[in-house]
């Protein structure tokens, strides 16, 4: 029987009330108005899922609390930086439905913000003083920078593959999970083996959580994501179910060619786009994205057979949940 959500973040809410602390602390900045800013966007942070994932992959087999906190704060921080610089190179006005740095800062000074955001999150994983911690850190911010870059050249694509699809995504989102839980598994001591699966693990849960990122952003939209909905298509941002939607077009169709110029933004018309969006969900694309993301989950839950701590095993096996089945 599985764990409540509740009886995940139960059982270590006072270690994330520690991980909120250090967050706090290193996210400080003596400018009071940036300051400010800069605080409400980590307090409005989500449910700190990689830094739970962390903490319970540090868990599973020693844990060490305080270098764990910290490798966690260091965590979240590096995806708060990261979330800084998304939205400013997307010139979005919207995160989880509050205004970003974008509409009250210049562009140059949100990308200093999120620079020193990325050192702070870099000097939390020193602290660690592992060299290995430091090293996955460098690794994975690396990939979530090949993402982005990926995202920037190739997301507009529709005739992209899978493949393609994948790689980016790994890199801007699955990365961060997957580091997460090695470095949680390297503090804990694991063994190589049990490391290596606990990267896969996270690196699973991270793939299926921006393919329903996907789906909910054409599904649901502002409700959910406090974005409008279909708020990727309409920066010409090519995803999996779009994708899927867009292979089920004949090339010379109007259908296709209508979505090729929203893509190319060349076409802005609401009632357009709003179109094209009932026509993503009408096509059974938004379902058999959700086979694709069920899929990584299946494979994130069979390689939770390495925790032998049935407790920890079973808190990890609710975040893959939270994960898949979210309304937030």
């Amino acid at each position: 029987m599985r764990v409540s959500t509740a009886d995940v973040f139960e059982a270590t809410q006072n270690d994330l009330d520690l991980v909120e602390q250090r967050l706090l602390q290193a996210a400080r900045i003596d400018y009071p108005v940036v300051s400010s800013l800069v605080n409400g966007l980590v307090a409005t942070g989500g449910k700190r899922l990689r830094p739970l994932l962390l903490l319970l992959a540090s868990k599973a087999f020693t844990y060490d609390r305080d270098r764990a906190i910290t490798a966690a704060a260091g965590v979240e921080l590096l995806h708060t930086a990261s979330l800084v610089h998304d939205d400013n190179i997307d010139r979005a006005a919207l995160r989880r439905g509050q205004p970003t740095l974008n509409t009250q800062l210049s562009s140059g000074a949100v990308i200093l913000i999120g620079d020193y955001l990325f050192a702070q999150s870099a000097i939390l994983a020193a602290a660690t003083e592992s060299v290995r911690v430091v090293a996955i850190f460098a690794s994975t911010l690396g990939a979530i920078c090949d993402g982005q870059l990926l995202e920037t050249l190739q997301a507009h694509d529709l005739g992209q593959d899978r493949a393609s699809y994948e790689k980016r995504i790994y890199g801007k989102t699955a990365s961060l999970f997957a580091g997460a839980a090695e470095m949680g598994a390297v503090i804990g001591q694991a063994t190589e083996t049990e490391i290596a699966e606990m990267r896969d693990f996270g690196g699973d849960i991270g793939m299926a959580f921006q393919i329903v990122d996907d789906i909910l952003d054409l599904r649901e939209g502002t409700q959910v994501l406090g974005k409008p909905a279909g708020n990727d298509l309409r920066q010409g941002v090519v995803t999996l179910p779009t994708m899927l939607y867009a292979a089920t077009l004949a090339q010379d169709s109007p259908q296709r060619e209508v979505l090729e110029r929203i893509v190319a933004g060349e076409e802005t018309d609401d009632a357009v786009i709003g179109s094209v969006i009932d026509a993503v969900r009408a096509s059974g694309a938004i379902d058999q994205a959700e086979r694709i993301a069920g899929e990584y989950s299946a494979s994130a839950r069979n390689r939770l057979r390495i925790v032998r701590d049935e407790s920890v095993r079973r808190q990890l096996d609710e975040i893959v949940d939270l994960t898949v089945i979210r309304s937030y």
